[in-house]
């Protein structure tokens, strides 16, 4: 290591743009330059890391840069080398791993250039293996470099010979990339873009330089497209967009957009980079699955609407069965607001509340309970996502509720309320009922009704939860401890 000059390297923007670009192409949010010493590993670059070394022992690149070819660790905690790692177990939380060793013309391992995420992934696609090795021999061009700073100085025709090479590499790499790579200056101005952008567009080499990129955005998407841009710009945060973009054939396709900025050492933007990647099929399928989903849901909603009809049949040839047909075809009813609530919704009809909100979910179940201006219940507390699986027990749970207080308790009086307060906890969630200002209530004996047996139905059995009653004698107070994990798939 003391050949190398490499504090004229350490956090320098040369090797900062090559962990920018290898996090870029390798979709992660870490990427380092690892130099691996006798008792600790330094990282002369860093991107999305703040520590500048850590201890050998926890080093990852001491194995990567024995290996003759990139090592990739899918899952660390399945690694027995590293699952008690206090990369993995720590605040980092390092799962996937993949890192190209940088190994010195006498072939003695210095280290490697290593790209890091924070959740499992399956590897890297051969085009981003050749790229981190591509990215590693330009390190290790920058290390040479900084070998002898005067031998570097008496030579500084070959080193710039050496740049040149090294941008002709980045340049062939980005050609051979299939999405359309550009570049721009930090401005914004746009220099630079790689062969599939013209192959794509169809327009002249130059002739999208500048502004003229939008002149080729479908005109609905053009306006959307700058705001989106001019934000980036000003305020150094990451590029996406999603947009139509010209092919050459004439046809719009979508296209998603992304761009980061490389920054100095100083935190300056010096250039951005940007990827096209093309997305029109995967657009398309999306919504064909989108207007199944659709219409499938809506055929579910008639469904509910066709069961409560013949409901309503049976009850006026059985005169007998009338009651129990009613308080049938109100939880019916509850299923299908339910239902409606989180099923698949096109622009035009979908909720005006967020649809995975539990807060959105018990007001439109208890919108039928509702008086005026002054609700008789009222839900406050934490927000909770759920989602389709979750909302039929919720909406049995609540709905038998709701109806029971309408024959029995807080709801039989004008001025009787009802609060629903909803407290997050670290796994679980508490729902608490709260009815006050109707009759007296006393506990019932003997066996529980079907009331009582639907609610433990749907808060034990299905949601995985305990329920507790408190008959106090101005109401009924439930509490209802539901784990987290049941309202919402993970």
């Amino acid at each position: 290591m003391q050949a190398y000059d490499l504090e004229s390297l350490r956090d320098s923007a040369s090797l900062k743009k090559i962990t920018d670009f290898a996090a870029a192409l390798c979709g992660t949010p870490i990427a380092l330059v690892s130099l691996v010493e006798e008792t600790q590993q330094t990282f002369l670059s860093r991107t999305g890391l703040d520590v500048s070394e850590t201890p050998r022992e926890m080093s990852f690149c001491q194995h990567a840069m024995l290996e003759d070819r990139i090592m990739v660790i899918p899952d660390a905690t399945q690694d027995p080398r590293f699952i008690d790692n206090a990369l993995v177990t720590g605040d980092l939380h390092l799962r996937f791993y993949a890192g190209a060793p940088l190994v010195s013309d006498d072939g003695i391992a210095l280290g490697s250039l290593c790209v890091i995420d924070t959740v499992p992934r399956q590897g890297l696609t051969k085009l981003q293996m050749q790229g981190l090795a591509t990215l590693a021999d330009n390190v290790m061009a920058r290390l040479r470099d900084s070998r002898d700073a005067a031998a570097w100085r008496a030579t500084d025709r070959a080193t710039r010979r050496q740049l040149t090479d090294s941008e002709d590499r980045f340049r062939t790499l980005a050609d051979t990339m299939p999405q359309m790579v550009w570049s721009t200056l930090p401005d914004g101005y746009h220099d630079y873009y790689n062969a599939r952008w013209y192959e794509f567009t169809g327009t002249p080499l130059g002739s999208t330089d500048g502004e003229g990129w939008n002149d080729v955005f479908h005109p609905e998407d053009q306006a959307r497209a700058w705001e989106v841009w001019s934000h980036s710009l000003a305020t150094g945060e990451p590029y996406q967009i999603e947009y139509r973009l010209r092919h050459f054939d004439g046809t719009y396709r979508w296209v998603l957009g992304r761009a980061l900025p490389i920054r100095d050492a100083d935190g300056r933007i010096t250039r951005w980079f940007g990827t096209c990647t093309d997305i029109h099929e995967q657009k398309l399928a999306l919504h064909e699955r989108e207007v199944i989903s659709q219409e499938l849901s809506h055929r579910i909603k008639n469904i509910f609407s066709v069961i409560s009809g013949l409901i309503s049949f049976a009850a006026r040839s059985q005169p007998g069965f009338a009651p129990i047909a009613a308080d049938l075809r109100q939880r019916i009813t509850a299923l299908g607001r339910a239902h409606d609530f989180v099923r698949p919704h096109s622009p035009q009809s979908r909720p005006a509340v967020q649809q995975d909100s539990l807060h959105g979910l018990l007001g439109e179940l208890f919108e039928p309970y509702q008086r005026g201006d002054h609700p008789p219940i009222t839900v406050t507390g934490d927000e909770i996502a759920i989602d389709d699986r979750s909302a039929t027990p919720l909406a049995l749970l609540f709905h038998e509720l709701a109806t029971n207080a309408t024959k029995y308790g807080a709801l039989s009086t004008d001025s009787g309320t009802i609060a629903v307060t909803v407290v997050r906890g670290d796994n679980q969630a508490t729902l608490y009922w709260t009815e006050r200002g109707g009759p007296p209530v006393i506990a019932p004996d003997g066996p529980q009704g079907f009331g009582s047996q639907l609610i433990e139905l749907s808060a034990v059995r299905q949601l995985g939860g305990t329920v507790t009653r408190d008959w106090r004698p101005e109401g009924l107070a439930m509490t209802i401890t539901v784990p987290l994990a049941a309202f919402r798939r993970g």
